[in-house]
């Protein structure tokens, strides 16, 4: 029982005592309760001051009540952590979604909400439904003006890549927004419960999260406490780059018991020299390319023989879909890349 219904009920009740004790008529009566008329009226006055203030507090208290109700009910039901460490919070599950980013559509679809995605950006191509979603722009340049123009209720952007940038131009405009920027390979279970519990998909995203944990712990006591090996990723040639150890890829290295040749540089990316190659000599050369093919320039390590990799013809080479995006299909990139770690070992 509330305290709006206690309050109404002793107000009610004193009405009812106020009523009982008018029936006194004569003085006879007042004085077989031992009263004066004159007494009686006080008693009668002080009843009606009560049962006012009574009332009033009853309603009062409804009215508090009524207010506290309606807050509660302004409040998100939906919240999440961000990657940016700020609380993104909906009224309501997100039925219009724009992604900035492959890896964000990828897991928005994995959680089950892919129906939800109203407009991505290019290279936007897995699964095969999110080509046919418009498009709002590129990974580092999107068009605000198009973003706009799909009226989303919450858009994910990459931390990584220009995120800090569209963010505050969103935040000023009101729109509600979530930052992505995963570094490991928990992180990845993480993004799709969080869009999960954004679009009131969660029981599909957690069990594809679940899966996902479960292949990734597989793979972990499988070939993470195996022999170290060092490792040359490449990103590209022209320039020479790798990724230091707050990348993803990294994490795939790791999972796979090898160590980062390059783990330490200072930036996320960081141009290389063939110097400095020569100076680390890595046990094995993966690079990843544009496509699905082996890229040609992988055989120009051949001009240096004297690296280790080259001598023992460990040059290999995981197409990019399936190891620089974060999402579910980096396990596939994980294991190709821990079978070609075996391989150095074996020789």
């Amino acid at each position: 029982m509330t305290i709006k219904t206690l309050n109404l009920a002793g107000c009610l009740l004193s009405v009812k005592a106020w009523l009982f004790c008018g029936r006194f008529k004569s003085d006879d009566e007042f004085n077989h309760v031992g009263l004066t008329r004159v007494d009686f009226k006080k008693v009668l006055l002080g009843m009606q001051r009560i049962i006012f203030l009574l009332c009033i507090s009853a309603a009062a208290i409804g009215g508090v009540a009524t207010q506290v109700q309606a807050a509660e009910a302004a409040q998100p039901s939906l919240s999440v952590v961000d990657y940016a460490g700020r609380t993104v919070a909906l009224q309501a599950p997100a039925k219009r979604i724009v992604a900035l980013a492959p890896h964000i559509v990828e897991n928005l679809f994995a959680a089950g909400a892919g129906d939800r995605v109203v407009g991505v950006v290019d290279y936007c191509d897995y699964p095969e439904q999110a080509q046919k979603i418009p498009k709002v722009g590129a990974i580092s340049a999107h068009s605000l003006e198009a973003i706009i123009a799909l009226k989303p209720d919450l858009v994910v952007v990459w931390g990584s890549l220009g995120g800090g940038t569209i963010l505050s131009k969103l935040e000023a405009l009101g729109l509600t927004a979530y930052v992505s920027d995963p570094h490991t390979l928990p992180d990845v279970a993480r993004s799709i419960r969080d869009y999960g519990t954004l679009v009131g998909t969660l029981e599909q995203a957690e069990q594809a999260a679940t899966d996902y944990t479960q292949q990734l712990s597989t793979l972990t006591a499988r070939y993470q406490q195996k022999t170290p090996v060092s490792v040359l990723y490449q990103v590209w040639y022209q320039p020479l780059q790798t990724l230091n150890d707050k990348h993803i890829i990294s994490d795939v290295i790791r999972l796979c018991g090898g160590q980062n040749a390059f783990g330490d540089a200072p930036t996320l990316a960081p141009k290389i020299s063939i110097e400095s190659v020569m100076a680390r000599n890595p046990d094995a050369i993966i690079a990843s390319g544009m496509g699905e093919a082996r890229p040609d320039w992988l055989d120009n390590w051949l001009a240096w023989p004297s690296l280790t990799a080259v001598k023992n013809k460990h040059l290999f080479f995981v197409p990019p879909d399936i190891i620089q995006r974060h999402t579910p299909r980096i396990l596939q990139g994980a294991q190709l890349m821990c079978e070609q770690l075996e391989q150095v070992r074996a020789q």
